[in-house]
């Protein structure tokens, strides 16, 4: 175990010996044996022993100590206000953090403060702001197996699906399942929405978690289908009616027990007020346990997620599906390398959002485009619409500037973790929504025409938080100044009093100025004395007889007089009643407020898909983009035309691009796309897919005109990379990749293939190339772009039916190579790749030796070749006087072959391609 986990040993040896606080200390940390235990001791989260040893390296915090009876302690703390940044240093190191509040204030108990973990922090369900990206969801996902026994009724169901994925955001009460029947594809859903953490059920695969996900071992009771049943019925009544698959109970069972474990704790705002212990709640009949399966499942707390209303179950088969390959290859979200510029990935370029809730839909609706053209189009009709209507648009973004993040919202207030604030900031947004309305009404567009029934300005809940709370609020909510003057009597009469109390004390100064005839007597306060006098030291001659001495300083005296201490209670009794009925009156309004949240999750699915809709809208308008002509696929034929094509990105950071079109049926299938490096193979290749992604997923897409049948699965092979941790070279990479490709793509397929085979020898690359090649004619028939240095695969356009050839044409001027970055019919005629050596300022030297090389002449070798010499140099042959290839040349490159150096693949390689020669 870590020596940051568990409680210190040294302190379990002696645990009948420890002091009261540590004693707690001690029990919280074996208690909460799986996360690093952040103790507060006053305004600081403290650690003791090895957990102190490790924050203190981890957060670069100097150790220090803590000595008692029992010995002294490493020591290392951290400030209570400032805590959050040191979290999230702890979960990006790979901890989990349980949170160990004063849950007493100091006095109000004879013996030590109470604390208790008021809440575990894993990477999966952050809810604090300042920890979360505001723009996307932060998932924690749960993978169960099924038991064999099939799936429910639901309609869409699979009948044989036996392992299930359930994703929770914990933020935001984002709430999805879905099943299949093979752990890969579970594995691409995953990918698809990249969780944070994840738990896994008993005879789950452990590896379908990307790299940088969090898996937490969980106990593997969650996962029981009858306890699963029992805490979805809790929530959602019949369970059966929402999901598909026993699997997908299991899953969604134990993320709601696992969320509720680490909600779990005390209850109560964590803003100082006084606050009780949750008791362990087994109403619904679950029991609870630990991260790690080892403690009492009848003494763990847990909190119910009152925001968590609905629960989505969705088909990945009605999505186009786009696995953690083609999500990085297409640099969807992150860039594929450091570019050093802005708006590097499709979503920087489409993002003109105005809240966060349109960001987190734009981000969702680009992980799952869509199948049905009737689903496209009615998005597409919406963002026909507002491009064609600036007016209207900049009407409704204008009025999403003012919303704030509901979703967040609306948690915080069910968790009862929300401030006034919070709540004017509900209100705020709610008070936006009629100018939304009002700027759609009249527009000829079913889609926004639905947007705008669904916008619920939930006026009685608007009305409520205008009545009761201030309009700036402060933060802390139980020090009073929250509450609206008129909105309860009892709270006005105690502020009267307070008021009036007040008064008298400020016309107390210039009385006693008077009484006295000293000038510069002062009354004060402070929180430790209360209410006082204050004479200076050469005036304490005029000080009346009444007056009672309560403080003495170096250069004054502080009294009080017997009505000054009546007054003083008076004002300070009516002033803390005022304060503890405010916060009384604050969580009944907060109260009322959530128990709307179905209606504030609502309108915030509405006010997300308007937001994301306007800023399709606004990039179609201001770049130039065209509505993409999708059409159904009722004879089964793909299609895919576009004129004009621009990649959305590259185009965004160059100051000129060169547009490209492309024109792919079931008879024209596979391009074989040859040119050199640098001319843009690779640019038109992903522009392409971007073109197709973003027609599926309802956005105009940056073309001439683009016409085009869905397809299913988006696959690429696209770059080099290599697998160090897991010992896998780039060439087994590729190779694993190209065999996912080739065993799951079919005719409703995108392939993109980028310089397959060019990991291994050339021979070895050429044949696995032009096998690769014929498969996917054959067997696969996907629509297919394969951009290659191996010219000889030109030939396959001829030998193919559905094959055809483009290259992008490249110059020469001045000895220099000049790219044109067009595409045209046909293969390249060489891969000028001296030249570009060149053009990247490669030493001279080795730039004319390279030529030397190339054109054969080099120490007289002619044309001898290794088997790793790179092919993409045709191979110099003279011509005969009838225009054909000399015989003599080819039986000169037969003698000059090493075949004690060739394996039989490259040498059949070299047979096939010297045999085509002489053809």
């Amino acid at each position: 175990m870590d020596p940051a986990l568990g409680p210190p040993s040294v302190m379990s040896e002696r645990r009948e010996e420890l002091t009261p606080m540590m004693a707690q200390y001690h029990d919280l940390c074996a208690r909460y044996d799986d996360a690093i235990v952040l103790f507060q001791v006053g305004d600081f989260y403290e650690t003791f022993c090895g957990a102190a040893e490790t924050t203190a390296r981890l957060l670069e915090l100097t150790l220090t100590s803590r000595e008692d009876s029992t010995g002294e302690y490493p020591m290392t703390g951290v400030p209570v206000d400032n805590a959050a940044s040191y979290i999230e240093e702890l979960l990006e190191a790979g901890y989990r953090v349980a949170i160990a509040d004063q849950v007493e204030e100091p006095g109000e108990s004879a013996g030590v403060v109470e604390r208790a973990v008021t809440r575990v922090v894993t990477p999966g369900t952050l809810t604090e702001d300042e920890l979360l990206s505001s723009d996307d969801n932060n998932f924690v996902a749960a993978i169960a197996a099924g038991d064999g026994s099939g799936a429910t009724d639901e309609p869409g169901g699979d009948p044989d699906a036996d392992i299930a994925l359930a994703l929770l955001d914990v933020s935001t009460g984002d709430f999805l399942t879905t099943s299949a029947t093979t752990p890969d594809r579970i594995a691409d859903e995953v990918s698809r929405f990249t969780p944070s953490e994840a738990v896994v059920g008993p005879d789950a695969p452990a590896d379908l978690a990307p790299e940088r996900c969090m898996v937490t071992p969980f106990s593997p009771a969650a996962f029981d289908l009858e306890a699963a049943t029992e805490i979805l019925r809790s929530y959602f009544g019949n369970p059966e009616s929402l999901v598909a698959s026993d699997a997908e109970i299991r899953a969604c069972g134990a993320i709601l027990a696992y969320a509720e474990y680490v909600r779990g704790g005390v209850s109560g705002d964590g803003e100082g007020a006084s606050t009780e212990m949750t008791q362990t709640d087994n109403s619904d009949g679950v029991e609870r346990e630990h991260l790690n399966g080892t403690a009492d499942a009848t003494e763990t707390e847990r909190t119910r997620l009152e925001y968590l209303t609905r629960l989505r179950r969705y088909d990945s088969r009605e999505y186009l599906l786009l696995d953690a390959v083609a999500v990085r290859s297409l640099e969807l979200f992150e860039p594929r390398a450091v570019h050093g510029r802005e708006e590097a990935t499709l979503v920087d370029v489409l993002d003109e959002t105005e809240s966060a809730l349109g960001g987190r839909t734009l981000r969702d609706w680009l992980r799952r485009p869509l199948l049905e053209p009737d689903r496209i189009d009615d998005r597409l009709d919406a963002v026909e619409s507002l491009t064609q209507d600036p007016r209207t648009r900049d009407s409704i973004q204008e009025a999403l500037r003012g919303v704030y993040d509901l979703e967040r919202l609306i948690g915080r207030i069910s968790r009862e973790r929300a401030n006034a604030r919070d709540l004017r900031s509900l209100r705020d947004t709610l008070a936006t929504v009629p100018a939304i309305r009002d700027a759609i009404d009249g527009v000829d567009c079913d889609r926004l025409t639905r947007i705008r029934e669904a916008l619920d300005p939930l006026e009685d809940v608007r009305r409520l938080i205008d009545r009761a709370i201030v309009t700036d609020p402060p933060h802390e909510i139980t020090e009073g100044e929250i509450i609206a003057d008129g909105y309860d009597d009892d709270l006005d009469s105690l502020r009267e009093t307070a008021r009036n109390g007040k008064q008298w004390i400020d016309d107390l100064e210039a009385e006693e100025c008077e009484r006295t005839g000293i000038e510069s007597l002062k009354v004060g306060y402070n929180s430790v004395h209360g209410y006082y006098i204050e004479v200076t030291n050469p005036n304490l001659e005029a000080v009346p007889d009444d007056y009672q001495r309560r403080q003495t300083l170096k250069r004054s005296e502080r009294f009080v007089t017997p009505e000054l201490k009546r007054r003083e209670e008076e004002i300070i009794g009516a002033e803390g009643r005022a304060d503890r009925r405010e916060y009384e009156i604050f969580c009944t309004v907060r109260r009322e407020v959530a128990e709307e949240v179905t209606r504030v999750q609502s309108l915030a699915d509405a006010l997300g898909t308007l937001d994301a809709l306007c800023s399709l809208a606004t990039v179609a308008a201001e770049r130039d983009y065209c509505r993409p002509d999708v059409r159904a696929r009722d004879d089964g034929d793909a299609r895919l035309e576009i004129e004009g094509g621009r990649h959305p990105v590259v185009e965004r950071t160059q100051d000129s691009f060169v547009p490209n079109d492309g024109r792919f049926d079931s008879d024209n299938r596979l391009a074989i796309i040859t040119g050199p490096n640098m001319s843009g193979k690779s640019t038109y290749m992903r522009q392409v897919a971007q073109i197709v992604l973003l027609a599926q997923v309802g956005s105009f897409v940056p073309a001439c005109r683009v016409a085009l049948t869905p397809f299913d699965r988006l696959f690429t092979r696209v770059g080099a990379s290599d697998d160090i941790a897991g010992g896998r070279s780039t060439f087994m990479v590729e190779m694993d990749e190209l065999a996912t490709i080739l065993r799951e793509a079919d005719g409703r397929s995108l392939v993109l293939l980028d310089e397959v085979g060019r990991g291994t020898s050339t021979a070895d690359g050429l044949a696995i190339a032009r096998a690769i090649t014929e498969f996917i004619h054959d067997e696969v028939g996907a629509l297919t772009l394969f951009a290659t240095h191996h010219h000889p695969l030109t030939e396959l356009a001829n030998e193919l039916d559905a094959a055809f050839a483009r290259h992008f044409e490249t110059t020469q001027e001045d000895g220099e190579v000049v790219f044109d970055h067009e595409i045209v019919p046909g293969a390249a005629q060489g891969s000028y790749g001296v030249e570009v050596a060149t053009a990247a300022g490669v030493p001279e030297p080795v730039v004319e030796r390279a030529r030397e090389l190339a054109s054969g002449n080099a120490d007289g070798s002619g044309g001898d070749q290794s088997p790793d010499t790179d092919s993409s140099q045709p191979h110099p042959l003279p011509v005969s006087s009838d225009g054909g290839d000399d015989p003599r040349d080819v039986a000169a490159e037969l003698r000059a072959l090493d075949l004690g150096r060739l394996t039989p693949v490259e040498a059949l390689t070299e047979l096939d391609r010297l045999k085509r020669l002489l053809e």
